[in-house]
């Protein structure tokens, strides 16, 4: 809650009125290192030609499917110079691009190649993994490669009442490095920032509130205090 939004004579919030207002940021997720890319191929050809051909062997010694036809998804992992290798194309840098940067790319060779071909291009490995505080621990598979930091901690279920919104840490791998944050949910102005949104492989880790101790274990201390001062006045009452 921001102090400016309660209401100094009501002590209370403004109701069925817009408070404020934020740009939307824009965000684009770039390809990197060891994102997993799905390059699928369409053609009108009517017959398959060598090009074709030469994706579908790829595709089954790959262990892939073939769609069958002179269409077929094939599963290409970014190498760690940022390239994936295509028969006939040979090695095509991707790393810096967006999906529909490569996947116009992709659509330029495949015109050498085919008649009014159709090309798309998903990534297939956009995932987080959440750690601390979140009713559901683990790895998340995103739904798209535009999803919030809110948006994905929706996704693993929330967080604890425990968790310390005001400080979660976010690491992040960015050009060869790992860049440590905190971030606060509770500031509006997070969504101004640069981590507003989740990169691939991002962690994040929600810390406990300092009373955490006290609040998980104050309840059943209690409750045995209680138990071992009713059976000590029990004891004392019978000795009597």
């Amino acid at each position: 809650m921001q102090k400016d939004d309660v209401n100094p004579s009501k002590g209370e919030l403004p109701k069925d009125s817009i408070v404020r207002e934020y740009d939307q940021q824009a965000f684009t997720y770039k390809i990197q290192p060891n994102d997993l890319l799905s390059v699928r191929f369409e053609s009108l050809t009517p017959k398959e030609l060598d090009f074709l051909a030469a994706y579908s062997q790829q595709n089954i010694s790959g262990g892939g499917v073939a769609q069958g036809g002179n269409a077929l998804m094939i599963g290409e992992l970014v190498d760690d110079k940022g390239e994936i290798f295509f028969p006939y194309i040979k090695k095509v840098k991707v790393a810096g691009l967006s999906l529909f940067e490569i996947q116009e790319l992709m659509q330029g060779i495949a015109e050498k190649y085919l008649e009014s071909p159709a090309v798309k291009v998903r990534l297939l490995n956009y995932r987080i993994t959440m750690l601390g505080e979140i009713n559901q621990e683990g790895t998340v598979i995103l739904p798209n490669n535009r999803v919030t930091l809110l948006e994905a901690i929706g996704l693993g279920g929330g967080l604890t009442d425990l968790a310390d919104k005001a400080n979660l840490k976010l690491i992040r791998q960015k050009d060869g490095k790992t860049e440590i944050i905190y971030v606060n949910l509770l500031d509006e102005n997070f969504i101004n920032s640069p981590y507003y949104y989740v990169h691939q492989n991002d962690v994040l880790i929600a810390g406990a509130l300092r009373q955490r101790p006290y609040r998980k274990y104050f309840g059943q201390n209690l409750a045995l205090i209680v138990s071992s001062l009713s059976l000590l006045l029990l004891v004392i009452q019978f000795g009597k």
